[in-house]
């Protein structure tokens, strides 16, 4: 899709990734990417790129599946981490982390989700992440 208001992307992740802590979420072919207005968030490295200076809105939500461990999540700004979630119930088999934010992004800058600490029994395939351009600056 193309056209609309730059930089909207939004994301359903359906596998892809093992769930390694550090590793990028990575649908590649098998994510599917339900919005992608004007073609900035890159589908094969799951890297959204910023059309423009301005303000954007991002969230995210992702489930950790039958596992007992605790799942940490970071929304990353050119390689530094800006928003994070976490979940740890150790009583449940399904529990989500889930944060949402605005930031500002200059021209070119990178977002995209790393799981910081855990794995993701099943990958990616419970998530979503989402973006769009709030105002231009």
């Amino acid at each position: 899709m193309d056209g609309g208001v730059d930089g909207q992307v939004g994301r359903c992740m359906d596998g892809g990734v093992d769930g390694q802590v550090g590793r990028r979420m990575d649908g590649g072919v098998d994510g599917q990417v339900l919005v992608n207005v004007g073609s900035h968030f890159d589908p094969a490295r799951s890297i959204f790129l910023a059309p423009r200076k301005g303000v954007y809105s991002f969230s995210f939500h992702v489930v950790k599946v039958y596992n007992r461990q605790t799942i940490q999540v970071s929304l990353v700004l050119n390689g530094w981490p800006v928003i994070s979630a976490f979940a740890g119930d150790q009583d449940v088999t399904r529990e989500a982390a889930t944060n949402a934010g605005l930031v500002t992004m200059e021209r070119g800058d990178k977002a995209y989700l790393k799981l910081e600490r855990g794995n993701l029994m099943g990958g990616w395939k419970y998530s979503t992440f989402s973006g769009f351009l709030v105002f231009p600056l």
